[in-house]
Parts: structure tokens; C-alpha cells; sequence
């Protein structure tokens, strides 16, 4: 079981991606709304993994991914994206993401990239 942060602006998608972990066995333990929040909730919970959605408002998800990183080189951040991010995500997993899932979200994939990032 690991513990995970969910970073989406989206309450919607916080909350069905927080339940398909919750169902996987994973413990949700922190979320944010942008990522100047995601930030401040990774120094503080210090989560195993965390999903991290690439458009968002104050903070992206591409420059939160470059701050948590510049915090914990070991963080272990799997990219959230819509289709057609494509480049965006090239540039996360560039800035030291693990991984990457689009919405919509399949449990599968979404299976596959939590264990691919703790293997890492």
C-alpha cells in the first residue's frame, strides 16, 4: 500500500481518482487544488507517490513537478493529462515525473503507472 497525494483543480477528478486508489488499497493522504498547495502538502505529508494534473491555475502542474523535485530529487510524481498534452507531458517527465495517465482515467493504467513509479 503506498500513500499517495492527488493534485487536481478539479474536485470531480480528486475525488474519482482519490476512490479508484482508496479501492486499490492505496491510502489518499493529502490533496491539492493547484501547485503552490501541491507543494506545501508534499513537505508535509511526505506521500509515497503523487498524481499530479499538468493544467492548473496559479501553479501548473509542470512547474509544481519542478519544485517538488528541487525539494526530494527521490519524489516519485506520476503526470495527470487530457489528450493531446503530449508535449506538455514530454516536458514533465523531462522536469523528473515518473510517469504519465489520461483522462479519462482507465484502473488499469492507473494500476500500472502507481506500481510503475514505486518501482522506480
Amino acid at each position: 500500500m503506498s500513500r499517495i497525494m492527488v493534485v487536481d483543480d478539479a474536485a470531480f477528478m480528486r475525488m474519482m481518482l482519490s476512490n479508484m486508489l482508496t479501492k486499490m488499497g492505496h491510502e489518499v493522504v493529502a490533496e491539492a487544488d493547484n501547485g503552490k498547495t501541491a507543494l506545501e502538502m508534499y513537505k508535509k505529508h511526505s506521500p509515497d507517490v503523487v498524481t499530479m494534473d499538468i493544467t492548473m491555475p496559479h501553479v501548473n502542474g509542470i512547474e509544481a513537478v519542478k519544485g517538488i523535485i528541487g525539494f526530494d530529487p527521490k519524489a516519485k510524481i506520476v503526470m495527470v493529462s487530457a489528450m493531446g498534452q503530449k508535449e506538455m507531458v514530454i516536458e514533465a517527465v523531462k522536469a523528473g515525473a515518473k510517469d504519465f495517465i489520461v483522462k479519462p482515467f482507465k484502473e488499469d493504467a492507473v494500476w500500472k503507472a502507481i506500481e510503475q513509479a514505486m518501482g522506480s
